[in-house]
């Protein structure tokens, strides 16, 4: 992958429904992977569930060297206290990262908190109880007032949402998903949001559209920032040609 270049007014969001198709790279990211990180591997029970770990850590790894100019196998990862990653190194390299199934996310700003959130629709029978336990009131009577056949969708929707904010917080669900409540008239901004986050105001919600089977949002708190869509596979073939023109 060729360097890129990131200002504070802009956020870059890559993203892939097939982490398969990186599959042929398994070794390469794998030899990018620190001890922290192998030990994880070693935990998981299934294959795919491993591989997909594996890339997902390795493109995330590789996506961020880009920015600083560093080999993506010596970049230091540390943790806050809730567990949110962070470079030891560069710490105002803002960056989060999701995945689920074969789609991957990951989105990149500067000095901003930022979150990003992806999963795969799935029917549950147990909607309605998570809409009770993590929906404020205001979010949950708006899910009830919709027809059954658009309730699944809607209840994502939110989700992804709140699931990004919590996450660019840092605090992750321990922060209480009830307590950053989604203006259900425009899903693009919040109602309120912990005190301890600043006005509702400063955040800002935008939807990321991969298929009819996944749902994503990234949240930041700089309303001015501009976002910029990747596609990780387009930009794997970028890199190949241009590792080519440079042979």
């Amino acid at each position: 992958m060729c360097k890129r270049l990131i200002n504070k007014a802009q956020l870059d969001v890559y993203t892939t429904t097939s982490v398969s198709s990186f599959y042929h790279r398994h070794a390469h990211y794998l030899s990018l992977l620190d001890a922290n990180e192998l030990a994880v591997i070693e935990r998981f029970k299934f294959p795919q569930v491993r591989d997909n770990y594996i890339v997902a850590h390795g493109l995330l790894r590789e996506t961020l060297a880009n920015y600083i100019n560093e080999f993506a196998g010596q970049l230091k990862f540390l943790q806050t206290e809730f567990g949110k990653p962070f470079l030891a190194d560069y710490p105002e390299l803002s960056f989060n990262m999701s995945h689920s199934g074969n789609s991957l996310a990951i989105a990149v700003a500067q000095q901003c908190q930022l979150g990003i959130d992806i999963e795969y629709y799935k029917p549950r029978a147990t909607w309605a109880g998570l809409v009770k336990k993590c929906f404020a009131l205001e979010e949950a009577d708006y899910w009830h007032s919709l027809d059954k056949a658009e309730q699944g969708r809607a209840f994502y929707q939110f989700w992804v949402r709140k699931e990004a904010f919590v996450k660019a917080d840092g605090k992750g669900i321990t922060l209480g998903l009830n307590q950053c409540v989604i203006n259900p008239v425009d899903l693009n901004g919040f109602l309120r949001v912990p005190e301890s986050c600043g006005s509702a105001d400063l955040w800002r919600i935008d939807a990321i559209s991969l298929s009819e089977e996944v749902m994503a949002a990234v949240v930041c708190d700089q309303q001015d920032i501009t976002l910029r869509f990747l596609d990780f596979n387009q930009v794997e073939q970028l890199s190949f040609i241009a590792s080519k023109l440079a042979d």
